[in-house]
């Protein structure tokens, strides 16, 4: 690159959309803050912050572990099995709506086309919504809970894992269709093999955010860690409110550290 196509000045009219992009991007905020309204702080916000501070900086230690078995470690494997099984529910039944949803698996864009629609629209609920719906249907409890992620996330698993099937290299494919092979043989041994990693690490990562929503669904009602925690922040249990958000903490951070090591093995 010379002299002179370096100091070739760059065309006005990207400067002008790229004004326009930056005007718009401030009239949104713009826009986010004034519908806020000004805050207003309570004379008991100063008192009330320092007893939620006091009291997790010295966590309940008793509640742990208790004879009755209503106690920490049991909210917390109770949460840990409501996203296992709601990952485990999800990733088995998204399976043929992935293959629905890739454009590469069917001859007609509107075959695939109405599959992602249908998980775009099962991942339009929050686990929130679904779990009261659940608690409905089903009554309050960690079956719900199982329920509300399963259901939740077969949407976004099954938009990955069909982005997963549309990348694979289809060479492997028309080498067995040029040999004769049926659908089922292309099927189990030039698709599974080469998407098979790729599912395994999407559904631990989704099962990373499963832990976390599970901790949350049992302030609802939907079993799990939340259900005591509701409990101890409506009666200002300031400690063992520090205890329950400290064991939230250790689980989450092992279990992301541990997902983590397994995805770069697996990937």
């Amino acid at each position: 690159m010379n002299e002179t196509t370096r100091m070739i000045p760059k065309p006005k009219k990207n400067r002008l959309g790229l004004w326009m992009v930056y005007v718009v991007l401030a009239l949104i905020y713009i826009w986010a803050f004034a519908g806020m309204g000004v805050p207003e702080i309570k004379q008991t916000a100063g008192q009330i912050s320092a007893s939620i501070f006091k009291g997790i900086f010295h966590p309940d230690w008793g509640y742990v572990s208790q004879p009755g078995g209503e106690d920490l470690l049991h909210g917390l494997l109770d949460t840990l099995a409501i996203a296992v099984l709601g990952t485990f529910i999800s990733a088995l039944i998204c399976l043929p709506f992935s293959f629905w949803a890739a454009a590469n698996m069917s001859k007609g864009r509107t075959i695939s086309g109405t599959g992602k629609f249908v998980l775009s629209f099962i991942r339009t609920f929050p686990e929130l919504v679904m779990a009261l719906m659940f608690i409905k249907a089903v009554g309050p409890g960690s079956f719900a809970g199982v329920l509300a992620l399963g259901l939740h996330s077969i949407g976004m698993l099954g938009k990955l894992f069909s982005e997963e099937i549309e990348n694979m290299d289809l060479g492997p494919t028309e080498a067995l269709v040029a040999t004769g092979a049926n659908r089922l043989q292309i099927l189990w041994f030039a698709v599974i093999p080469q998407v098979i990693p790729g599912f395994l690490s999407y559904t631990l990562y989704r099962f990373e955010i499963n832990v976390r929503s599970a901790s949350i669904l049992g302030v609802i009602g939907a079993g799990g860690i939340g259900t005591p925690l509701i409990f101890a922040l409506t009666s200002r249990d300031w400690n063992r409110v520090g205890v329950i958000l400290l064991g939230i903490i250790v689980m989450v951070t092992t279990i992301d550290l541990i997902s983590g090591y397994l995805r770069k093995k697996i990937v």
